[in-house]
């Protein structure tokens, strides 16, 4: 990146994850409980940005996909499957290195590079997503900017991240590190952004903030989309018409 953003010791937590990131019960058990509540946001922004039949099984069929802190593929392998062709790119070359051999595994031909997004070949993609990721990088700004670049006319990007508030700092980060819900050191609760900072970021990156809603636990379904913010939320976003 025009700004390096990598925080070198956020790369080393997560690629030493990376062997067991595909287990449903392992360490990323909590991306695994996550993962259908975020995939159901993307594909309702989807249908709502391109106009696109929710009963069509390949909605972005002729399109291209930036999945940016990608891990070992959790989200790029279903974008692959509605129909992308998928660039995946992440810190940590332990966490690509376990991604190209499950979508090899899987069938699926996704392109993916380890390093600064900087790195990658000049392009940018229809649909940009970075989940939880801008809360691990050491300049948000600049990582917002560079996520901007990538994103072309028309395009859609969709973020998620833990909000900052007590309730996240009691529950996301005390709470669940020590109960080992997730690894610790995984979250640093400082880093975390309220949604007016992150709408400011994209803002000021020139972008328009078109959606906005909450991720939060759930009885029945482990997460939930809509209702309160305080924990994690997602937003969309797109260039001005």
């Amino acid at each position: 990146m025009s700004a390096a953003t990598i925080n070198p010791n956020e790369a080393a937590h997560f690629g030493a994850l990376a062997a067991d990131w595909w287990d449903p019960h392992g360490s990323s058990a909590m991306l695994h409980k996550l993962n259908p509540v975020r995939l159901a946001y993307i594909r309702d922004q989807i249908d709502a940005h391109w106009h696109v039949d929710a009963r069509e099984r390949h909605p972005l069929a002729g399109r291209s996909a930036l999945d940016v802190g990608c891990g070992a593929g959790l989200l790029a392998e279903p974008l692959a499957r509605m129909g992308a062709q998928v660039t995946g790119v992440d810190a940590a070359p332990e966490n690509i290195a376990a991604a190209r051999g499950h979508a090899a595994g899987q069938g699926l031909a996704i392109s993916y590079f380890a390093g600064e997004l900087a790195a990658l070949p000049p392009a940018t993609f229809d649909l940009v997503t970075s989940m939880e990721v801008v809360e691990h990088v050491t300049d948000p700004a600049a990582f917002i900017g560079e996520l901007a670049g990538r994103l072309g006319p028309g395009g859609l990007m969709i973020l998620s991240t833990p909000n900052r508030t007590m309730l996240s700092k009691l529950l996301l980060v005390e709470a669940a590190e020590r109960v080992g819900a997730v690894p610790r050191g995984t979250h640093d609760w400082d880093q975390f952004l309220k949604p007016e900072e992150l709408t400011n970021l994209l803002e000021s990156a020139g972008l328009e903030v078109i959606d906005r809603t909450g991720l939060s636990p759930s009885a029945a379904k482990g997460f939930k989309l809509g209702g309160s913010e305080a924990l994690n939320y997602l937003v969309a976003a797109r260039w001005p018409a």
